[in-house]
């Protein structure tokens, strides 16, 4: 039976190399809305926009090399496989149940609207306000 174990160093390194990937994703990021609102004046808002979409961009690439934004990727590629497998109803039935929701939420109402007179009077009845 092999079995590999790491020892605490080796796990320590990584979530070191994963700290260091996710500050500077932060850094890269709050870099490029500085560079955004600190330049308003400056600079033309295209290039502004340009400045802004690439920072979001280099720090979700750096976030995706540390641990946690692989297992955010694959969490979101399992999401989406999920999703194609997602039988959507026809236009016929979305039809059918909201108008069934809709007649049973009425039915409510008025059920509830009856129930509230009826407790209501029963309260004026017994408290001796009633007309």
């Amino acid at each position: 039976m092999n079995q590999t174990s790491q020892t605490p160093s080796d796990t320590s390194h990584g979530s070191r190399l994963d700290t260091l990937w996710l500050v500077g994703a932060l850094l890269v990021v709050v870099g490029a809305i500085f560079v955004f609102y600190r330049y308003q004046s400056d600079l033309n808002a295209a290039i502004r926009a340009v400045v802004m979409i690439a920072g979001i961009g280099i720090g979700a690439f750096l976030v995706y090399q540390a641990r946690v934004g692989k297992t955010t990727w694959d969490y979101v590629r399992g999401a989406r496989v999920e999703l194609r497998k997602t039988v959507w109803p026809t236009k016929q039935e979305a039809v059918q149940t909201t108008l069934m929701i809709a007649v049973v939420v009425l039915i409510m109402a008025v059920f509830l609207w009856g129930l509230d007179a009826a407790l209501l009077k029963g309260v004026k009845l017994l408290t001796g306000r009633a007309s």
